[in-house]
C-alpha cells in the first residue's frame, strides 16, 4: 500500500494522460464488441462534442491542481480532518475511508446539488442530453460544471484530510469508474447486479440517464453505491426500458451540437415531468 501511496503522490502528467487516453480506449473497444444497445449513429462524430467536453476538464483540472496539491498539503500538516482524528488504523484502511469518503463529496454530493438547485442543474443538463450514451458520454461535462465539481472535490480535501497521494488515486478510480459506469456495455445482469452491492455498476448508472423522472434524479453516486443505498436514491428499471436523454430537451440535433451544448446551461428552466 505504501508503494502505491507514494507512487500516487509522484504520478507523472504523462501517466494520468495514459490513463484518461486508456480507459476511452479500452471501453470504446469493449462496447463494440459487447454493446448494451445497437446504436445507429457515427460514433466518430457523436463523440467529437463528448471530447471537447473532456478535453476542457482536463485543462480546467490541470489548471486547478496547485489548490489541490497546497489543501492536501494544509490538512496534512495540520492534521485536519475526518480521517486524521479517527484512532489510528492501518494504512490501508486509510486509504480505502479516504477514497470513500472523497467519492461522497466529490462526486455523490456534488451531484445531487445539481439535480436539486435549478441554475446548477441547467449546467449539469449538458451531461443528460445525450440520447447516445457510451463512454464517450463520461465527460461530457460543461466548462462551468468542471469548475463546480473541482469546488466539490477540494471541499472533500478539506473535510476529510487526505493527502495529495489519495486524492490522485481517488480521481484516477473515479475517472476509470466513470469509462465503465457510462460505456454501452451489455454485461450478464447477474454480474452487473451484484456489483453494484459495493461498487456503482454499468446498469446502475444508466438508470440515472432515463429521460423522466424519478429516475433521472435518483443512483448519483460515482464509484460506489453506498452512498445511493444510505440516502435512500437508489432505483432500478430493466435497461431495456432506459430511454436517454431529458424529455424537457428532446431535439438530439441541438444536443449534438457544440455550439448549442455550451449556451445549453444558458437556457430557461424547463420543469421535468414524471414516469406514467
Amino acid at each position: 500500500m505504501e508503494t502505491i501511496i507514494h507512487y500516487f503522490e509522484n504520478i507523472p502528467s504523462p501517466h494520468r494522460a495514459a490513463i484518461v487516453v486508456g480507459g476511452i480506449t479500452f471501453f470504446w473497444l469493449l462496447e463494440g464488441a459487447l454493446p448494451l444497445f445497437n446504436f445507429k449513429y457515427k460514433k466518430w462524430k457523436h463523440a467529437f462534442p463528448n471530447l471537447f467536453f473532456t478535453a476542457t476538464t482536463i485543462i480546467i483540472n490541470f489548471a486547478l491542481a496547485f489548490l489541490l496539491l497546497q489543501t492536501a498539503d494544509w490538512v496534512q500538516v495540520n492534521n485536519f480532518g475526518l480521517i486524521n482524528w479517527l484512532p489510528e488504523m492501518p494504512l490501508w484502511l486509510y486509504v480505502v475511508l479516504g477514497v470513500v469518503f472523497l467519492d461522497f463529496f466529490g462526486a455523490y454530493l456534488a451531484h445531487f446539488t445539481e439535480h436539486k438547485v435549478k441554475p446548477l442543474w441547467m449546467v449539469h443538463l449538458v451531461h443528460h442530453t445525450d440520447h447516445k450514451v457510451d463512454t464517450t458520454t463520461a465527460n461530457r461535462h460543461h466548462p462551468i460544471e468542471s469548475v463546480i465539481r473541482f469546488t466539490f472535490t477540494l471541499l472533500g480535501i478539506f473535510l476529510v484530510g487526505t493527502p495529495i497521494g489519495i486524492v490522485m488515486l481517488y480521481q484516477s478510480c473515479s475517472l476509470i469508474s466513470t469509462q465503465f459506469t457510462h460505456a454501452n456495455l451489455k454485461m450478464p445482469r447477474k454480474i452487473d447486479k451484484l456489483i453494484s452491492f459495493v461498487l456503482v455498476s454499468p446498469d446502475m448508472h444508466k438508470v440515472h440517464h432515463h429521460n423522466m423522472l424519478p429516475y433521472t434524479d435518483s443512483n448519483y453516486g460515482n464509484i460506489f453505491s453506498i452512498w445511493d443505498r444510505i440516502f435512500g436514491t437508489y432505483l432500478e428499471l430493466d435497461r431495456e426500458k432506459i430511454n436517454y436523454g431529458v424529455d424537457t430537451f428532446p431535439d438530439e440535433a441541438t444536443n449534438s451540437s457544440l455550439k448549442e451544448l455550451l449556451k445549453q446551461p444558458f437556457q430557461g428552466y424547463r420543469k421535468p415531468t414524471n414516469l406514467e
